[in-house]
């Protein structure tokens, strides 16, 4: 079964093919990050009208680079949330209209469970039921998962996403959009030992999260320096170490608390490469393994919704031809497969 899959949820228009034989034969990501970086964010309008422009040239682009024809496709898949409506909008409309007039089945994705099954797509997959860390701009989410589809928190952040975290502080300390890769790049060169931000709720049980004080703590430090470029960079690691630490005592907790011994960490988060090594660290001490997606399958993409998708309508699952998006959309109200 070849299924074409979308996405569209911000400010990345994707398309791929995935194939339930031969895995993965093409994807393509058109980013938006020149689009939106004068105004320091996404804005929201101008991303909707980008993913219009961008769709049906590159799910053209896909079926080329696959070697198929319209006829070959059995289903398609698409993001119908969480996401900017808008943007969300533009690929189920696509979705849609091609699914009818091509007289093939689709199915609506939640963005969330395609980050979340993306290393599904690696070579060496993890196996059910595993532990899994989602971490984005928009989510920080730890989850048991059972089996695909049957998901049980186990704790969130209670404020900040980690990555909207970084992005806030990377705005503070003067860097370019988007924030977090440029953070990440000047930690590089930062002092780990000049400054040590706090581990929010580390001193105490559970898993939930919070990441807002991290940025007020920059904030107060910034306000102590002079703001030199050795002294955002040394802030820039400090606020770094704090957030790979704070995720890492959390994994743990969640680990130890299933007695699983499996970690899946995805979302944009992910491709942190001093995250990962904080993560392996701890694992190695558990006696655990991590599973990631590759760098080019972190970020949105259309490979996992196409995964995803596929995964559902090999169950049967398939919508009808209303067309309806989900802006919020909690992935515990997904039904098992």
């Amino acid at each position: 079964m070849k299924i074409l899959g979308i996405e569209s949820s911000c400010d990345e228009t994707a398309v791929a093919i995935f194939d339930t034989d031969a895995g993965l034969l093409s994807h393509e990501i058109h980013s938006q990050i020149a689009l939106h970086a004068e105004y320091g964010g996404v804005v929201p309008e101008l991303a909707s009208r980008d993913h219009v422009r961008k769709a049906i040239p590159l799910t053209r682009l896909v079926l080329d680079a696959a070697g198929c024809q319209r006829g070959d496709i059995d289903g398609i898949a698409y993001t119908a949330g969480p996401g900017l409506v808008g943007a969300l909008l533009v690929g189920a409309c696509i979705g849609r209209s091609l699914a009818w007039s091509w007289d093939i089945p689709s199915v609506e994705v939640h963005h969330m469970e395609g980050h979340l099954l993306a290393p599904m797509l690696e070579p060496d997959p993890p196996e059910f039921p595993f532990v899994a860390l989602l971490v984005s701009g928009g989510h920080t989410l730890l989850i048991h998962v059972a089996a695909r589809g049957d998901y049980r928190f186990l704790g969130q952040s209670l404020d900040d996403a980690a990555g909207e975290a970084f992005d806030k502080t990377a705005k503070l300390l003067g860097l370019s959009y988007p924030g977090g890769p440029s953070l990440a790049a000047l930690a590089k060169q930062g002092n780990p030992d000049r400054f040590r931000f706090p581990r929010p709720m580390t001193d105490r049980p559970g898993m939930d999260m919070s990441f807002s004080g991290l940025k007020t703590f920059a904030v107060n430090t910034m306000a102590s320096v002079d703001g030199t470029d050795s002294d955002r960079a040394d802030i820039a690691r400090a606020f770094e170490d704090a957030v790979a630490d704070t995720l890492a005592i959390k994994c743990k907790r969640a680990l130890q608390a299933t007695g699983l011994k499996s970690l899946v960490v995805s979302g944009g988060v992910s491709a942190n490469l001093h995250l990962r090594l904080r993560l392996d660290s701890m694992l190695a001490k558990e006696g655990a393994r991590g599973y990631y997606p590759r760098q080019d399958l972190c970020t949105d993409n259309a490979a996992m919704i196409a995964y995803a998708g596929a995964q559902r309508l090999l169950k049967g699952a398939a919508t009808d031809t209303a067309i309806e998006v989900r802006p919020r959309w909690p992935l515990d109200e997904l039904r098992p497969l």
